[in-house]
């Protein structure tokens, strides 16, 4: 696919990711607590729960303003400070209206890119979502 166009977007966190999180977390404390374990194991996987939805939450503030994906393939981000840095993408899922991106590169390390409808037009979205499938399709990817 020589002949695609680039793609960027400014990258804001979707609201809806911690919300989901918390929520999630919100289901698992009376699952946790009305299990027949001893209490002490009990107490134990609620702390464990809900550190964890802390720890999630706070991976999703990334020092990102902009990703970009050139017309040859390359990746690029853009900091909060506005230096750009190549990345490599390691890993995407499509999922409806949801796309997951895992970037890295050698300035912010891994990163992970929820894209969901509050925070990627339509637009970028299906043009992304195309240039994700022909990747996929090419014999050394798949």
């Amino acid at each position: 696919m020589t002949s695609a166009p680039a793609i960027g977007f400014e990258y804001r966190p979707s609201c809806w990711t911690p919300r989901l999180l918390v929520a999630v977390t919100a289901l698992a404390v009376p699952a946790i607590w009305l299990a027949g374990a001893p209490q002490w194991a009990r107490v134990a996987l609620l702390i464990a729960a809900i550190l964890a939805c802390i720890r999630a939450v706070r991976q999703l503030r990334v020092p990102i303003f902009a990703v970009g994906w050139g017309a040859h393939g390359g990746w690029t981000l853009r900091g909060q400070d506005g230096a750009d840095d190549a990345a490599t993408l390691l890993s995407f899922r499509v999922l409806r209206n949801v796309i997951l991106l895992r970037l890295a590169s050698r300035r912010y390390g891994r990163l992970s890119f929820w894209l969901m409808p509050d925070n990627l037009d339509p637009d970028t979205r299906r043009r992304l979502r195309m240039r994700l499938a022909a990747l996929r399709a090419t014999p050394e990817n798949a």
